[in-house]
């Protein structure tokens, strides 16, 4: 199974993007992440409308952030992203009959919440101006 990388590589992205004065075209992006620029537009498309970046439409057009790294969390991004979970295990059916079953959901129903609810906790204390104080640049 493929593992999504889009949290990751969008931080990368924005991260580099706030060192550059101007608008960062959608071909610019694209060479970043090395994918297209359609990719890149349906991507920062979700960003837009999570209030995260700005667009500008035109030949001298792009994107720029929407706002500062301190007040970008890869919290805003992963969920900006929509993803549906981050675990691609099934909590199960609520449909079954059997009471083994209908347990055994529940029981990973309600792991798979904990962890969920940690994971996003932990990315809501991580800014994008840490990554970068990380990275040292």
């Amino acid at each position: 199974m493929a593992k999504d990388t889009r949290l990751i590589r969008v931080a990368h992205v924005l991260v580099h993007m706030a060192g550059h004065d101007g608008m960062a075209s959608s071909k610019l992006i694209g060479r970043m992440l090395e994918t297209n620029p359609v990719v890149v537009r349906r991507m920062m498309g979700l960003l837009r409308n999570a209030g995260l970046v700005q667009s500008v439409a035109g030949s001298r057009g792009g994107w720029r952030l929407g706002r500062d790294l301190g007040s970008i969390t890869l919290l805003a991004i992963h969920r900006a992203l929509l993803p549906a979970s981050i675990f691609a295990i099934d909590g199960g059916s609520s449909m079954s009959a059997c009471k083994v079953e209908q347990a055994a959901n529940d029981a990973v129903g309600g792991a798979l919440r904990t962890a969920d609810q940690a994971f996003e906790v932990a990315l809501g204390e991580v800014t994008l101006a840490d990554i970068r104080a990380r990275a040292r640049i």
